[in-house]
């Protein structure tokens, strides 16, 4: 791992725990315990941490949200991987919902061309990645444009997805937490998350090992709303275990492949 990568990681591990030690933080990843200092003194150049005595603590709120752009960059084969599996699981002839996210980006842009779909969507970063595919029929909630992170919220985008009756719903969410269940940064993204899960039959839940465990601001739906969960974290991973023993299907993907 590179120290971009191990800087990016350790900010979510803070954001997760609220805090971290050196010692810990050399051990899980391997490497010096100075590495881990000039890690944390980086992080906290860039407003991500601030230094304690033995490690460091987080300076960021539940609420706060990473642009889209930069999310997109982080964990980025990872989520190639987590979308090109959650693809494996389309049908011909499906009418499906694929969220807002960089992850459910990356699962529409592998779509093949040739896959006969309805796509329904509240981002127009995956209406995008799709308007290229013939065979995929593309339909856009509707309302407000949330700036930067370009999805659609409001009444609007919520009550596209009320008379609907979908297949399956592909959900990228800030975290997974067996108690705490789904959540989300943003009060109005959630809000359309809900009624795309309450529109489809089955729910697959997109998310990269730096999202389990971590809980964000607002809780979008508990845990065992899930039918599938696709991640790269490893099976012992102790909140996959508990998501697991909970009944939810969960698929993993190599990260090292």
């Amino acid at each position: 791992m590179d120290s971009r990568a191990r800087r990016s990681t350790i900010a979510d591990k803070l954001r997760v725990s609220g805090e971290a030690s050196i010692v810990a933080l050399a051990k899980e990843f391997g490497t010096s315990e100075m590495t881990i200092r000039r890690d944390l003194d980086a992080l906290e150049l860039e407003g991500l941490a601030r230094r304690s005595r033995g490690g460091a603590i987080s300076v960021q709120s539940r609420s706060f949200e990473p642009p889209i752009l930069q999310r997109a960059s982080h964990m980025s084969d990872s989520k190639c991987r987590i979308g090109q599996a959650a693809v494996s699981l389309l049908r011909k002839d499906e009418t499906v919902i694929i969220d807002v996210g960089s992850t459910t980006q990356s699962m529409a842009r592998v779509i093949p061309e040739d896959l006969n779909l309805t796509v329904m969507t509240s981002s127009l970063l995956v209406a995008s990645e799709l308007s290229s595919k013939q065979k995929v029929r593309t339909v856009v909630s509707g309302g407000v444009v949330r700036s930067g992170e370009l999805s659609l919220v409001g009444s609007r985008a919520v009550e596209a997805y009320h008379d609907l009756n979908c297949d399956t719903a592909f959900i990228g969410v800030a975290g997974v937490s067996a108690a705490k269940g789904l959540t989300e940064y943003n009060l109005d993204d959630s809000a359309v998350k809900r009624a795309a899960m309450a529109a489809s039959r089955r729910i697959v839940v997109l998310a990269d090992a730096t999202k389990l465990g971590t809980v964000a601001l607002v809780t979008v739906a508990p845990v065992i709303k899930i039918d599938i969960l696709i991640t790269d974290a490893a099976p012992d991973n102790p909140e996959v275990q508990l998501i697991a023993n909970m009944g939810i299907e969960i698929m993993f993907v190599n990260p090292n492949e």
